[in-house]
């Protein structure tokens, strides 16, 4: 359920996709059966094609992943988290709008070269 530049991430590959990551991710906690989740959708993949090559964004079901929700007190979705140097360094429970996630990201975003 996520589109061509939204990633789709799991706790087998976690370390290695997130916290090891050159560049920030944002990733987006969610599950099928969440209606906010569901309505947050288009709002990623946006925000993941409009940084391509910045930072990675991508998803982590709750339900098939619980051990990587539980090891980030994950208690409520949709729930987002912003990772850089393999640390949190913002978060957010609720939905969220694309200008306010964008801002989230430009505030950890490297834009020097």
């Amino acid at each position: 359920m996520a589109a061509d530049n939204t990633l789709t991430f799991n706790e087998a590959d976690f370390d290695k996709d997130v916290l090891n990551s050159e560049v920030p991710v944002l990733v987006d906690f969610w599950a099928e059966w969440c209606g906010p989740c569901r309505q947050m959708t288009p709002t990623v993949d946006a925000i993941a094609t409009e940084n391509l090559g910045k930072v990675k964004v991508g998803k982590l079901n709750v339900d098939h992943n619980s051990g990587t929700a539980a090891r980030y007190q994950v208690r409520g979705i949709p729930t987002l988290l912003l990772f850089k140097g393999g640390k949190i360094v913002e978060q957010h429970v609720g939905t969220m709008g694309k200008a306010d996630m964008q801002k989230m990201l430009d505030a950890h975003a490297d834009v020097a070269v």
